[in-house]
């Protein structure tokens, strides 16, 4: 009984082998650019053609996207009355061009022969739709000359295999395209984050590391004045990186690591000879029966800015400022003393033109429209 099943399985019509390598770049596209590649890749290994045609849409808000192997007139997938026929057989898999019209003489003096088909010395094709909830997401075109021929049976049912393999491919394009866009978009959040914050893998590979993160590192091993001037990126600080791997081995041999909390410890790393600059580690898990080993998240501050340079002022030591330069920290804290423009030029020893460009600096990158709003937000 077991060998008959492998002998039905064997003689079941299965992609030919010859496309696995085709198949396999189909599946590893990670944008549309590789996408487009491997279809023609797998449709020229499989099926002898003229030329193929690809239309994307997988938002509606957005235009379609075309992309043919030969130069095209546009409109071709808009054209009549091959989008009649398709309306009005909705979730269709599969259109011959011979299938739209009655005969081979209706086809010859239509204008998508005439415009799209004619120039390319086109005969004969078909066009291989991809449907989600109802919706058209994308369409494949494979045209072919007179020499050619119309598809044979053999080669519909290889297309009726691939296409499953179109789909999922799809599929994985558009999961990716969403985690690519939340992921830019979580980023883009906390680059903006005054608070210096890194994200390091169990592995300890840096994975996260916002701008406030890479100067506090530049900070650390050069010190703020060669760090200001060189403008290089610095590693992660060898210390911090040390108290990590003290933190893996605690929670290595810890009977319960993680227990009902996400947060299993907390750790502060001092710099040896700046103790103003410190560092504090999370070791982070998603779940308390989480499979991934957790992640370390490490948040790291100047202390020395949390010091009021005069008393009751409102300075630069605040969270919100410290996105400022040193020169808009010290507008800010003028403006928040009460002091005009012209007071503050002459505090400052700028000109006026200089002190309102700083305020305009200001009120941009904290979001604030006027200098009330300011005052009050570094209360």
């Amino acid at each position: 009984m077991r060998r008959t099943s492998r002998v039905g399985m064997k003689r079941e019509a299965v992609i030919d082998p010859s496309l696995e390598k085709t198949l396999l770049s189909l599946h590893a596209a990670m944008n549309l650019g590789s996408f487009w590649k491997a279809v023609q890749q797998l449709l020229a290994a499989a099926i002898p053609h003229r030329l193929i045609g690809l239309m994307l849409q997988p938002n509606p808000i957005l235009p379609l996207i075309a992309r043919w192997t030969l130069p095209m007139a546009d409109g071709f997938f808009a054209a009549d009355p091959l989008k009649s026929y398709v309306a009005g057989r909705p979730r269709e898999k599969f259109v011959r061009i011979c299938d739209v019209f009655s005969n081979r003489s209706s086809l010859m003096r239509s204008a998508l022969y005439r415009r799209y088909m004619a120039p390319q010395r086109c005969r004969h094709g078909v066009v291989l739709f991809f449907w989600r909830s109802q919706r058209l997401i994308c369409v494949i075109a494979i045209l072919r000359t007179a020499t050619q021929g119309d598809l044979s049976p053999a080669e519909m049912k290889l297309l009726q295999h691939l296409y499953p393999q179109f789909l999922t491919a799809l599929d994985r394009l558009r999961s990716l395209e969403r985690e690519h866009l939340a992921r830019m978009a979580f980023e883009e959040f906390l680059s903006r984050l005054p608070l210096p914050t890194m994200l390091l893998r169990w592995n300890l590979k840096l994975i996260y590391q916002n701008r406030a993160a890479r100067d506090f590192c530049a900070i650390w091993e050069k010190g703020p004045e060669e760090a200001q001037l060189m403008k290089a990126t610095s590693p992660v600080p060898a210390e911090i990186l040390d108290r990590c791997r003290l933190l893996k081995q605690q929670w290595t041999h810890a009977q319960h690591p993680i227990a009902e909390q996400t947060d299993f410890k907390e750790e502060r790393v001092h710099h040896p000879r700046s103790p103003h600059l410190r560092a504090t580690l999370h070791l982070k898990q998603l779940s308390s029966i989480g499979v991934a080993r957790p992640h370390f998240l490490i948040e790291c501050e100047d202390l020395r800015r949390q010091v009021a340079p005069h008393a009751g002022s409102a300075s630069s030591h605040l969270p919100h400022l410290a996105q400022l330069t040193s020169r808009e920290q010290e507008v800010a804290r003028l403006v928040c003393e009460g002091r005009s423009n012209q007071e503050i030029a002459d505090d400052a020893c700028l000109t006026l033109p200089t002190v309102k460009k700083h305020l305009h600096a200001i009120f941009r990158k904290l979001e604030v429209p006027s200098r009330s709003r300011l005052i009050t937000l570094m209360r």
